[in-house]
């Protein structure tokens, strides 16, 4: 039996196509909820992560990493998408636009890299990001996906 801090998240590896976008949705819609705690506990206790320049390990420094990000990037809003899978891996891109304390809105456009553990939790998180100014008639993303909503990101 696994412990409160390591209750199994669905769908396992290996992961098929049906999976695959199960998981990513999964990760879409925690992420949305700018809630720490709750998408903390979609990775192992120890997970490593690489995110831009910058090293995190284990769900407290995910707590506070995303705490601090989520302090700064008001109206955030993300979509990912399934780019490939194999075993126990998952790669994704994905898109993100927010604004900044000063009014300022960015889209962000990614890539990551996903590696799981057999109890569905990832293990390892490797994400490289780059950002464009845009303004607020800009926007392509105004706030999370329908039910039943399975569109690819907009390009």
């Amino acid at each position: 039996m696994s412990s409160p801090t390591e209750e199994p998240r669905p769908p396992f590896p290996p992961f098929d196509e049906e999976s695959a976008r199960a998981k990513v949705l999964a990760a879409e819609n925690g992420w949305n909820t700018r809630d720490p705690e709750k998408v903390a506990l979609a990775y192992t206790v120890d997970t490593v992560w690489r995110n831009r320049d910058e090293w995190v390990t284990g769900r407290d420094e995910v707590i506070g990493f995303l705490t601090r990000k989520w302090q700064r990037e008001h109206d955030y809003v993300l979509r990912k998408a399934l780019w490939t899978y194999g075993g126990h891996r998952i790669a994704v891109r994905f898109q993100y636009e927010c604004r900044d304390d000063d009014g300022q809105w960015w889209r962000s456009y990614g890539n990551e890299n996903w590696e799981f553990a057999p109890n569905g939790l990832m293990a390892r998180r490797e994400a490289s990001i780059n950002d464009l100014r845009i303004t607020e008639d800009q926007r392509r993303i105004h706030g999370t996906r329908a039910d039943g909503d399975t569109s690819e990101i907009p390009i």
